[in-house]
């Protein structure tokens, strides 16, 4: 693997996938979470956690199950935390990486997201973590940012409008 080991690490060798087929829970430890909550550029990560199970399937290992978190980000306006809660299935396909440089995969929207691994080991904390980052929410914004903003001077997309300007100027006149 290049590169430093990621935050939250979960191992599962391929050769020991049987004992993964039942319902499996993984969860982040404090000190896991405050790494993730760094990495992803979050206020808090207050829990992290999986249930999933592993199976073969035409020679990629299929992980289904539910992911769990509650996390905060920066509201985009403000900076201010935005509280999130996020409770998700998933599915995850694993190939060989020299299956995913030579196999032209096309996917439906219904279809999961696939995950290249080198070795004998793919790793169930890190597919955990980057599931978690692309269920929050992409731009975050808090309930009262818009008064925040407005007590602060900024002004609203509306008064900003070249068209406000414009309207400005026609009132002026009369």
């Amino acid at each position: 693997m290049n590169g430093p080991a990621p935050e939250f690490s979960r191992v599962v060798r391929i050769d020991q996938l049987g004992r993964y087929a039942d319902k499996v829970t993984i969860v982040a430890e404090e000190g896991e979470r405050a790494a993730l909550a760094k990495r992803f550029g979050l206020s808090s990560l207050d829990r992290l956690e999986a249930d999933y199970a592993l199976s073969q399937e035409e020679g990629a290992i299929m992980a289904r199950g539910q992911m769990r978190a509650t996390l905060a980000q920066p509201c985009v306006a403000t900076g201010t935390p935005v509280p999130e809660e996020i409770d998700a299935p998933f599915t995850l396909r694993f190939v060989p990486e020299s299956a995913v440089d030579v196999e032209e995969i096309e996917l439906d929207a219904d279809d999961c997201d696939t995950i290249g691994y080198a070795g004998e080991a793919i790793d169930m904390g890190e597919a955990v973590a980057e599931t978690m980052a692309l269920a929050m929410q992409p731009y975050p914004r808090a309930p009262d940012a818009d008064r925040i903003l407005r007590e602060a001077g900024v002004l609203s997309e509306e008064q900003a409008s070249p068209f406000a300007a414009l309207l400005a100027l026609k009132a002026d006149k009369t």
